[in-house]
C-alpha cells in the first residue's frame, strides 16, 4: 500500500505500559498511508484501542515516537492534533440539536458563522440527515446519532478520523447498512480512517489493509483478502472467519509440501507456512468452504472418513459438523444442493481438499 511513499502516520518502536508493570502495547512499528483505510482488529485486552488513544492524544506512549506527517506529535495536546473522532456511545451534546453539536468544532476553531453554515449543511448532506438538523440526539434513532457523530468528525475536514467500534451498539442489519456508508464516504472524500473493532467481518468489509493484534502485538498485517486466504500463523486463521484445526507433527518435508501425522485421521498434506521442522507440533488451518463432500477418488490429495454430527440449514448454504480425527467440530460449509440435502446425521461421508487449501502453521 504505502510502497515509496512517505508514512501519513507512523508509529516507531511505541510501547505502552500500565503501572510500570503490564505491558499493553509491545514495541509497535506500523506505517499508514494518507487516504488509507487501515483497521486495528483484535480481542479485547489486544492493546488495539490503546494504540488509537495514543494517536489521538489520549494516552501518552511509555516509549517510542507516534509522528503525523512527519511530525512528533506525542507532546501536541488532543485538541491541537486536528483528528476527527467517532466513539461506539456517539459522545453527542445531549442539549444541542444536530446543528449545534456539529457547530461545536467549527466554532472551537474559530471560523465566520457563513462558512460554519456552509460546512454543516454539506456534512449533514453526506451523511443523509439535511432535514434533521433542529433536532436534539433524544429525538434520533441510534443509527441516525452514529451519522450525526460521523458529519462532526468530519465536518471539519481533518485529514485524519479514528473510529473506535462506533458500529458496536448497533442492530446487526443497521451495522452492516452503516459499514458500507462509512465505507463509500472514505471513498469520496479520501480522508485517511483508522478504525478499532473486535469484529471480523466488519474488518474484512471496510478496510484497505487489516493489522490483527493479539498480546500487545500486530500478528499479521495485510488486506482483507491476504489475511483470510493466507493466515501467518494460528492466531489469525482461527481469528479471522471460520476455520477448522487439527493438530498433529510433521513427519516429512518436500518441496513446498509438507506431511503431517494426525492422531486419528492419519497423514495429511499441507502448505509448510509457519513450522519449525520435522518431529515438530503444527496446527493444520483449513477453511470450511474449501473442503467438498464425497469427492470422486482420486481428485484430491486429502480425502478422510467422517460422520455427520449434525446439519444446519441456513438458506443460501449449508453447514455440516462432522466427527473427524477424534474430534466433532469439524465443520464444512457448501451451496445448498440436492446432493447437500440428502445427508443426514450419523451417516458415514468422505471429505476431501486440496494440499494448497490446507496451511499447517505454529502450534496454538
Amino acid at each position: 500500500m504505502l510502497g515509496t511513499q512517505a508514512a501519513f502516520v507512523k508509529f516507531s518502536e511505541v510501547q505502552k505500559t500500565y503501572d510500570g508493570e503490564t505491558l499493553v502495547v509491545k514495541n509497535l512499528n506500523l506505517d499508514i498511508a494518507q487516504g488509507e483505510f487501515l483497521t486495528m482488529l483484535g480481542p479485547s485486552g489486544s492493546g488495539k484501542t490503546t494504540t488509537l488513544m495514543m494517536l489521538a492524544g489520549f494516552e501518552m506512549p511509555t516509549q517510542g515516537w507516534i509522528l503525523l506527517e512527519g511530525r512528533a506529535i506525542e507532546t501536541t495536546p488532543p485538541h491541537k492534533r486536528n483528528i476527527g473522532m467517532v466513539f461506539q456511545n456517539y459522545a453527542l451534546f445531549p442539549h444541542m440539536t444536530v446543528e449545534e453539536n456539529l457547530a461545536f468544532p467549527l466554532k472551537v476553531r474559530k471560523l465566520g458563522r457563513a462558512e460554519i453554515e456552509i460546512k454543516i449543511r454539506r456534512a449533514l448532506d453526506m451523511v443523509r440527515l439535511g432535514t434533521y438538523a433542529k433536532r436534539r440526539p433524544a429525538q434520533l434513532s441510534g443509527g441516525q446519532q452514529q451519522r450525526v457523530a460521523l458529519a462532526r468528525a468530519l465536518v471539519f475536514d481533518p485529514k485524519l478520523v479514528l473510529m473506535d467500534e462506533p458500529l458496536g451498539a448497533l442492530d446487526k442489519q443497521l451495522r452492516e447498512q452503516m459499514q458500507l456508508e462509512i465505507k463509500h464516504i472514505h471513498e469520496d472524500l479520501g480522508v485517511t480512517v483508522i478504525y478499532v473493532t473486535h469484529d471480523q467481518s466488519e474488518a474484512l468489509t471496510m478496510s484497505d489493509r487489516i493489522a490483527v493484534f493479539n498480546d500487545g502485538v500486530i500478528q499479521q498485517l495485510a488486506t482483507p483478502a491476504e489475511l483470510y486466504e493466507r493466515p501467518q500463523n494460528a492466531f489469525v486463521a482461527q481469528f479471522i472467519g471460520e476455520n477448522n484445526q487439527l493438530t498433529g507433527k510433521v513427519i516429512a518435508m518436500d518441496g513446498g509440501v509438507c506431511t503431517v501425522d494426525v492422531p486419528g485421521l492419519g497423514n495429511v498434506q499441507a502448505l509448510p507456512i509457519n513450522v519449525e521442522g520435522v518431529d515438530r507440533p503444527t496446527t493444520l488451518s483449513l477453511r470450511p468452504e474449501r473442503v467438498k463432500l464425497n469427492p470422486v477418488p482420486g481428485s484430491y490429495s486429502n480425502i478422510v472418513s467422517a460422520h455427520v454430527k449434525e446439519l444446519i440449514y441456513l438458506g443460501d448454504h449449508v453447514r455440516i459438523r462432522a466427527s473427524v480425527a477424534q474430534q466433532d467440530d469439524f465443520v464444512v460449509k457448501l451451496p445448498n444442493s440436492e446432493g447437500v440435502a440428502q445427508v443426514g446425521p450419523g451417516e458415514l461421508i468422505r471429505l476431501g481438499w486440496k494440499t494448497e487449501d490446507c496451511r499447517a502453521l505454529d502450534r496454538l
